[in-house]
């Protein structure tokens, strides 16, 4: 289905056809037309599927036909400041040709940038993005009305609730209207989910696309080597797949220093993303890769999920991932909106078994790649009794596989009301086509921007 036959404005979609999005995903099919409907959801889908644009594109079309002037009128969780700022952004594009505003609240920022979303905030921005702790810490010093809230959307809900965050969650609520609509968006739906959902939606409509399986575009591929030789087999990967637009996951946050470090002796251009990094050099780290200044980024799971970055062409494993949902996120940073990827998973002999169990959730056997004898001898991948037997790696080449409408007659009431396109102040932004706006293209928000 394409965008243009849902009861999406024309304002929308001239963004949507400037950001050259044209066919909808399955989540954004059937997520869209309940969201107009009014409905409560709970849409369980993995990363990678547009569950960003699902719920932005109907909600920001309809607070531009129902203005709330100097009011709160939607709020989006989201479990960390990265991915705040990017629903942020994705916003900024989908409401370009509509008079929405919005302000990002997350935590690891100054006095001077509390001070900011705060005043955000009391002035009544249509759009709030925050984390929960950020949002309860503005709550609790007052002046601020969330009781003309409308919608309420959280995004990767189960990861908040991993991240201990279901106490603030319904400390939230408290704050919110009962007649409001609340969306709820998850990766996987554990028993602490259906208990939120129970808690916090009103017979909601489920949706649930592809739970926790890997796109086919991904095409995965796996080396068996030791734990000594994975730097070696990473940069033979380089060689062999090319060494742009990669991010390699590693377990720790003290193995991506020493990657990165042995990486940039190596000339390669290398930016490294973990939770000692300050959030101001992590924005810097994360512009210069999206900006091709920085070729590999080498990370923990800190970018495993909802970070958006454009045409990623291959994802590493330099470790095994312990939980197949982990394995699921990270190798989603490829392959996005249909685009093809790559996924190579590094598996030393201590690791056989942890990547045997993520084949039994897979469902299938991940191809093994054959590596130059310039690596040297590898284990025999045994993941039921371990890599008790030695081969010699083979093959010199050690090539890897590639195994719209006008709004005035719109159903549900859309009339074009407008207000004032050019109010702005300093402490929120206000989408509208104009001076110092710049236009959505094809590398605003992708599909996960669509996410």
């Amino acid at each position: 289905m394409r965008f243009d036959e849902l009861e999406l404005s024309d304002d929308v979609l001239d963004a949507l056809d400037a950001m050259r999005f044209g066919d909808c995903t399955p989540i954004q099919e059937q997520a869209i037309p309940i969201i107009f409907e009014g409905r409560d959801l709970i849409a369980v889908a993995q990363t990678g599927t547009g569950k960003t644009a699902a719920y932005l594109l109907p909600v920001i079309d309809m607070l531009a036909d129902e203005p709330e002037p100097d009011a709160v009128s939607c709020i989006v969780m989201s479990p960390t400041r990265e991915l705040a700022q990017q629903i942020d952004r994705q916003l900024e594009g989908f409401s370009y040709y509509l008079p929405i505003s919005s302000v990002a609240i997350y935590g690891g920022t100054d006095g001077k940038e509390f001070a900011r979303q705060q005043n955000g905030l009391k002035r009544g921005a249509d759009v709030v993005i925050a984390t929960p702790g950020r949002l309860i810490a503005h709550l609790q010093l007052g002046g601020i009305n969330l009781g003309k809230v409308k919608y309420f959307i959280l995004d990767e809900a189960d990861r908040m609730l991993d991240m201990g965050f279901f106490d603030d969650i319904m400390q939230i609520v408290k704050h919110l209207p009962a007649d409001r609509q609340t969306l709820m968006f998850s990766a996987t739906m554990p028993p602490k989910i259906q208990q939120l959902a129970k808690a916090i939606l009103n017979n909601p409509a489920e949706i649930k696309i592809a739970v926790s399986r890997p796109t086919e575009k991904i095409a995965q591929s796996a080396c068996i080597c030791y734990e000594n030789q994975k730097t070696k087999v990473l940069k033979h990967i380089f060689k062999s797949m090319g060494a742009q637009k990669v991010i390699v996951f590693a377990s720790s946050k003290l193995k991506v220093k020493d990657l990165a470090k042995a990486l940039r002796s190596s000339n390669y251009k290398v930016g490294e993303m973990h939770s000692d990094l300050e959030q101001d050099r992590r924005e810097e780290v994360m512009l210069d890769f999206r900006a091709g200044r920085v070729d590999i980024l080498v990370a923990t799971d800190i970018v495993s999920r909802g970070i958006d970055i454009d045409d990623i062409a291959l994802v590493v494993n330099y470790d095994v991932p312990r939980e197949a949902e982990d394995y699921v996120h990270r190798i989603g940073r490829t392959a996005r909106a249909g685009a093809g990827g790559s996924a190579v998973t590094l598996v030393s002999e201590k690791e056989q078994k942890w990547f045997g169990s993520l084949e039994e959730f897979l469902g299938y056997e991940v191809a093994k790649q054959v590596l130059p004898e310039s690596v040297g001898e590898v284990p025999v991948y045994n993941p039921s009794h371990g890599a008790s037997s030695v081969g010699k790696g083979r093959g010199k080449g050690g090539d890897f596989k590639r195994s719209g409408r006008d709004r005035k007659g719109i159903s549900h009431g859309r009339n074009g009301g407008r207000r004032p396109s050019d109010q702005t102040d300093g402490n929120k932004k206000r989408h509208t086509k104009g001076r110092g706006h710049k236009k959505p293209s094809s590398s605003s928000p992708s599909q996960e921007g669509k996410s």
